[in-house]
């Protein structure tokens, strides 16, 4: 019940992390039926087009051995000798097929998973020889699909080769009296239909299966609400940290600019929900933002303007537009130069009047 709670609890599909990781463990998603179709699409080549050819190479170095065989000597030494040419011989022809098993072999499980190196397999672990889980795969919903999936192959599979063979009973049957080389050729062109019209099966077999296992993988990795949130955290940051390290630096942000107010040369205003400090000396090529806010923070900015003496100027439709398109420390676009200039001129004629 605890295991059937587990999984219903796994709702959300797993992340790109958790799959990766599950793969680094070799913990892949990987149909034994599509490795299968490979390997008999290899046997099924070499016997179309390279069966001849070994076998007429093995038939040849064994023929020249039986007509020779009367001179062999019979001491351990001797017959040591005739084994490890026997066998060397015998390997070499072997060796391509072997090869193309091994490639075929290796072919069928790449194109499921990338390749990989790892022992986390082999690692021994409790719940593999344990009886009792080992009762509950057999009688899970995936052991039963996967019984159900033997008797359902060995039907099908049995079938095709019946009616592959079907056409071939008739040489089959004077299969006795032919001769040797008759008999080579007819079981070549036999074993090629049968291993055909299996071929053809497993194709279908082998692509069912992937999508099965595929499917039952992914299921498997599938993640839990609070397994999801462990995973940001430790990859996103704990979001409450991450709200107070935003609030600490707005917070410098807010002091920063506010130390800059003092040297603006005017505070432009909405009057009271928009407040913009502007700073022009000579030389500058065009005035910069020093200071923006809204609400609190423009109050605090005319306090502080106030304060030190800075002059104030309402203008809402400039203050308006240089809060939403200039950032702090930014020069004004040249768009609002006229406007910006007609206010600092007006605040350099006070200053002048001040002096006089």
């Amino acid at each position: 019940m605890a295991g059937d709670e587990d999984e219903d609890s796994k709702t959300e599909e797993p992340t790109q992390k958790k799959i990766d990781e599950a793969i680094q463990k070799g913990n892949v998603a990987k149909s034994q039926e599509l490795s299968t179709f490979f390997v008999l699409a290899a046997a099924t080549v070499f016997v179309a087009f390279l069966s001849k050819g070994v076998a007429g190479t093995l038939a040849h170095s064994l023929t020249a051995f039986i007509d020779h065989s009367d001179e062999i000597a019979t001491d351990p030494r001797s017959l040591e000798r005739v084994l490890l040419h026997l066998t060397g011989l015998i390997g070499g022809v072997l060796a391509l097929p072997a090869l193309l098993f091994l490639v075929a072999g290796v072919g069928g499980s790449a194109i499921q998973h990338r390749l990989l190196f790892t022992f986390e397999p082999l690692i021994p672990k409790l719940s593999k020889i344990s009886p009792i889980s080992g009762f509950k795969r057999l009688f899970s919903v995936e052991g039963l699909v996967q019984g159900l999936k033997g008797v359902v192959k060995i039907a099908i599979v049995a079938s095709a080769m019946t009616f592959a063979l079907q056409p071939e009973f008739i040489h089959l049957q004077g299969i006795v009296a032919a001769e040797p080389i008759g008999v080579l050729e007819v079981t070549r062109r036999a074993a090629l239909k049968l291993m055909g019209a299996v071929l053809v099966v497993m194709a279908f077999v082998a692509g069912l299966d992937y999508l099965f296992q595929r499917h039952q993988w992914v299921k498997k990795l599938r993640m839990t609400r609070e397994e999801l949130k462990e995973e940001f955290k430790q990859t996103e940051g704990n979001p409450e940290i991450k709200g107070k390290i935003r609030q600490m630096r707005q917070a410098r942000a807010r002091r920063r600019m506010m130390a800059a107010v003092p040297t603006a040369t005017v505070v432009v205003t909405n009057p009271t929900h928009f407040a913009v400090a502007l700073r022009y000396e000579a030389g500058m090529r065009a005035p910069t933002l020093v200071a923006k806010g809204v609400d609190d923070v423009a109050l605090k900015i005319r306090e502080i303007a106030t304060l030190n003496e800075v002059p104030i100027v309402e203008n809402p439709p400039l203050a308006r537009a240089l809060h939403a398109h200039v950032e702090i420390d930014k020069e004004i676009p040249e768009e609002h130069y006229r406007a910006v200039a007609e206010v600092i001129g007006f605040v350099m004629r006070l200053r002048d009047r001040k002096r006089r």
